[in-house]
């Protein structure tokens, strides 16, 4: 069995001390920070596969966290969120985090994202073979190296940015609503994903578009959804 290391970042010690646990049972190895700057510091000594990321901590939230994990890094981020913070959620999502879990939240519920995330993302053989290299326009997806080429020159996408890319673009031309890009790439019931699918959408063209409010590549379908045109 694979050996995951999942860093958990909160403030909160008994919250930190119970993610672990069910992270254990699991078989994953766990790593602590209590806010974001001792989660850079174990970053820089340690192999990390996933984390687990609070908002509201102290010295660096979890906001100012991932945008400094994104400079380098795109391992998948889960934010923990309390219902008070939605704007913090959306701005979490829009700076680079993957995904999010509102507090109070069931530990099963986190287990089964942590799953999903590292399925996904962690281990390039996860994915099935998609066969060679796809081209739209400018854009070129690579399968195999999970990169994505923007008229030769590469886009820096995180692992949700990259699966969303992927999954448009294997069907060009294809309409796709919002709870069908979520369902597929989340791979779980679409429920409230409106903002969480638009947050991506809105990062995704400014990374492939020479003018996002123009775009060339990725369009709006009013009523309906969004589609890479063909």
């Amino acid at each position: 069995m694979e050996r995951f290391n999942v860093l958990v970042v909160d403030d909160d010690k008994e919250i930190r001390d119970g993610i672990e646990i069910y992270l254990k049972n699991e078989g994953y190895v766990v790593l602590k920070a209590s806010d974001g700057s001792e989660a850079l510091r174990l970053l820089e000594d340690n192999e990390v596969h996933l984390i687990i990321l609070d908002i509201m901590m102290p010295e660096m939230d979890g906001i100012q966290a991932t945008f400094r994990i994104r400079d380098s890094r795109n391992i998948p981020i889960i934010m923990l969120s309390a219902k008070s913070e939605e704007t913090d959620k959306i701005h979490g999502l829009s700076v680079g985090a993957d995904d999010y879990v509102t507090k109070p939240f069931h530990p099963m519920e986190l287990m089964a994202r942590v799953k999903s995330q590292l399925r996904r993302y962690v281990r390039l053989g996860t994915y099935a073979d998609t066969g060679g290299e796809i081209q739209v326009g400018g854009l070129t997806l690579n399968p195999e190296s999970k990169e994505l080429l923007v008229d030769g020159e590469p886009a820096r996408l995180t692992p949700t940015e990259y699966r969303i890319t992927e999954l448009l673009m294997q069907n060009a031309g294809r309409v796709f609503s919002i709870n069908d890009i979520y369902e597929r790439v989340w791979n779980e019931q679409a429920y409230n994903a409106d903002n969480i699918v638009a947050v991506h959408i809105r990062k995704i063209r400014e990374k492939i578009e020479a003018d996002p409010k123009n775009p060339r590549y990725l369009k709006v379908v009013w009523g309906i959804g969004y589609k890479i045109e063909k």
